[in-house]
């Protein structure tokens, strides 16, 4: 059964695309694997949502709905290719209807916007209810779909021995009691998403078991493949992984039949499998910063798969795809391709219609249940954190954001200043947008295994992870270095974390540098910086909010007499970003709670999440016997998923290029500067003690510490 390229597939923020499988098919007699086609090849990876719910990502529902699939009198693999015909035939239709609805929503709501009718306002509610249903049901079926896929090409667990051995494993000449050696299990309960009777669940093993796993009939299900390619880096080199794979697919390609029962068909599949997974997930990690380790890859694809194997040609492809994107940033998330993107009606995907519709009902729920005048009356900040006690709903008020500027002179507002022009000119709400998008850029730019081993980069837990005057190159891999000694690591952390030290020095400088002396200014600028910090946590923005936080409470800055008269509304919003520090800090996986991390956008602090990961990284990672403890290396991978969750979600603001340009410029000018040597220089701005006053206290303090001992 060849896959259907008609099938559209939806990209929603909850899941992946979707794994297109692989199969077998008979073409003059010689026996191909065949890949999908090239708009949906890039699909093997299991995605985020296998490493974060494990074997919850699959329910009981999706377990029975796979049971009643193409029913019919007919041999268990005809039965599976039914259940596939079935299921594709249905996520076609219903993919199909959700596009035609999601137009017809736009249509109607571009049309309210300009009419205002009774009637079209009366259908909207109705057709956004009949929306969140259709695309419920269509992300039903690509879970459906998943659980397809991921049943493929496994084996019994009393087979991996032989695995490791040399992949034939026709013939069982290796006892399961070998297992216990490889690999350590602990039994639980009937779990709630599974329909086994009990499960085994992974514990320990050692490197060579753990990647023999990853041929389990479950490892797909259970999330651990996804896991896995994670987290391996701490046990295994990259090398060796990719040799594992190579010696099972070198041992298994020349014999492997059409018939998908054998075990050398499953270990050939599944292996093809689990080396495309890894391009598509961690290329830019493993493949695009080892070039050794990618010229191994290919040559052992062009010489040993392509001559007997269809496969490789496809593997070619996608390699030389993912190097293309990576090079040329054609899937970033940069606001000039996003811009161009929505002004080509014509070649819109699924994808982007449903990441347009998600921003229309964004901000027609806003302007319907919002007040964005400020309220009147607020509680005292000391009795909001102790109502709430720093749960998501109390660190994430409703937004309320032109209040405080309002109330500034205008007089003052026209200054002419030559620093801080920018926050003059520019409200609020144009700030945190555009401070946003500039920090999406560089979030989007990470991937979760950066966040690994952070001890080793000097990654600490101070407000300042990274020294400015530390460079990449001098980071020392010697010390705390959790991965392998001869394991490659990428350094990517380290610059998104200078990019966060170099917009908090940033809002110091801009704050410090203000040449007047009046106080009135600075009361504009802490005002200013705050509520687009407050603006940027409630838009989920918890990085750049993190980093003005950061800057406010620089130790220079606190020394301004403007904190002092600062009103107290203004003086609350400093607690509240206080409060979500303290949040984001209190679990690491905080933001992903309830459900809306999957609708709205967010941006996490790096340095925060890689605190978390520190954290979960103390302890040992093997156990006495030398196995390494998988339940370890299960919750890191849990915690770092997060990224890729977040990162499909992103902000869909429409750039202002030249404010974007001006924040640059501004940051960079400022990114090593000392703000002593700033305050320095605009010392007036500061509480000064008249030099005849300071001599004088010094004079009767000194005498009166004499006087003491007289």
């Amino acid at each position: 059964l060849q896959s259907n390229s008609c099938c559209i597939h939806p990209g929603f923020a909850e899941e992946n695309t979707e794994p297109e499988e692989e199969t077998m098919i008979k073409i003059a007699g010689n026996s191909y694997l065949v890949s999908p086609s090239l708009p949906d090849f890039h699909g093997c990876s299991p995605g985020w949502s296998s490493a974060f719910y494990g074997a919850e990502c699959f329910n009981s529902e999706v377990h029975s709905y796979m049971k009643n699939l193409g029913k019919q009198k007919s041999s268990e693999s005809q039965n599976i290719d039914a259940k596939k015909v079935e299921l594709e035939q249905l996520l076609m239709m219903e993919t199909k209807n959700y596009r035609k609805t999601i137009k017809f929503y736009q249509k109607l709501l571009q049309k309210e916007r300009r009419s205002k009718g009774p009637e079209t306002k009366s259908m909207l509610p109705k057709l956004r209810g009949q929306l969140q249903e259709m695309k419920s049901k269509v992300q039903f079926l690509e879970l459906v779909k998943k659980y397809i896929q991921a049943k493929q090409w496994g084996v019994e667990s009393c087979v991996l021995p032989t695995v490791i051995h040399n992949g034939r494993t026709d013939t069982m000449d290796v006892a399961p009691t070998d297992e216990p050696s490889l690999l350590l299990y602990y039994n639980t309960e009937k779990h709630q998403c599974n329909n086994q009777n009990g499960i085994r669940v992974l514990q320990a093993g050692t490197p060579l078991g753990l990647m023999a796993y990853l041929y389990s009939r479950n490892a797909f299900l259970e999330g651990y493949v996804q896991q896995f390619l994670y987290t391996f880096r701490y046990f295994c080199t990259q090398e060796e992984f990719l040799q594992f794979l190579l010696d099972r697919i070198s041992s298994t390609l020349s014999s492997a039949s059409l018939d998908p029962s054998t075990s050398l068909t499953k270990i050939c599949n599944r292996s093809f499998y689990i080396l495309q997974a890894w391009i598509e997930d961690c290329y830019s990690v493993d493949f695009a910063t080892n070039t050794d380790l990618l010229c191994t890859l290919k040559e052992f694809i062009s010489s040993k798969v392509a001559p007997l194997n269809g496969y490789g040609e496809r593997l070619l492809l996608l390699l030389e795809d993912v190097s293309a994107r990576k090079s040329g940033s054609a899937h970033q998330y940069s606001s000039m391709d996003r811009c161009e993107e929505e002004g080509e009606e014509d070649r819109k995907t699924l994808h982007s219609l449903c990441k347009k519709l998600s921003e229309d009902l964004y901000v027609c729920f806003f302007l319907q249940n919002f007040n964005w005048k400020l309220c009147k009356s607020m509680e005292p900040i000391a009795q909001y954190q102790r109502a709430r006690l720093y749960t998501i709903s109390s660190v994430l008020p409703k937004p309320c954001y032109n209040s405080f500027t309002e109330e500034f002179p205008v007089s003052f507002a026209k200054a002419d200043e030559v620093g801080p022009y920018l926050l003059i000119e520019y409200s609020v709400q144009q700030l945190c947008c555009q401070l946003t998008l500039l920090q999406q850029e560089v979030f989007h730019k990470c991937h979760p295994v950066h966040f690994l081993n952070s001890r080793a980069l000097g990654v600490k837990d101070k407000c300042v992870a990274v020294q400015k005057a530390v460079s990449t190159e001098a980071v020392s891999l010697k010390v705390c270095n959790l991965f392998l000694s001869k394991c490659i690591q990428d350094q990517y952390l380290l610059q998104l974390l200078r990019n966060a030290d170099s917009i908090s020095t940033w809002v110091a400088a801009e704050i410090v540098t203000c040449h007047t002396s009046k106080v009135r200014h600075f009361l504009f600028l802490l005002s200013k910086f705050l509520l687009i910090a407050k603006c940027c946590y409630e838009q989920r923005n918890f990085a750049t909010a993190m980093q003005i936080l950061a800057g406010l409470e620089n130790l220079i800055v606190r020394q301004l007499p403007a904190w002092k008269i600062l009103p107290a509304k203004v003086a609350e919003i400093m607690e509240e970003l206080k409060a979500v520090e303290v949040f984001l800090k209190s679990d690491s996986l905080c933001l992903m709670e309830g459900e809306r991390f999957k609708t709205l956008p967010t941006i996490p602090s790096a340095h925060v999440l890689a605190m978390h990961v520190q954290q979960l990284e103390t302890g040992g990672f093997t156990m006495t016997n030398g196995a390494h403890k998988w339940t370890k290396l299960r919750n890191i991978a849990k915690v770092v998923s997060q990224v890729h969750a977040f990162q499909e979600n992103p902000y869909t603001y429409t750039p202002d290029f030249k404010l974007q340009s001006y924040l640059r410029q501004r940051i960079t000018h400022f990114k090593d500067a000392d703000i002593s040597a700033l305050a320095a220089d605009n010392c007036a701005n500061f509480h000064q003690i008249p030099a005849e006053k300071h001599s004088r206290k010094i004079q009767d303090a000194l005498r009166r510490m004499k006087a003491t001992f007289q």
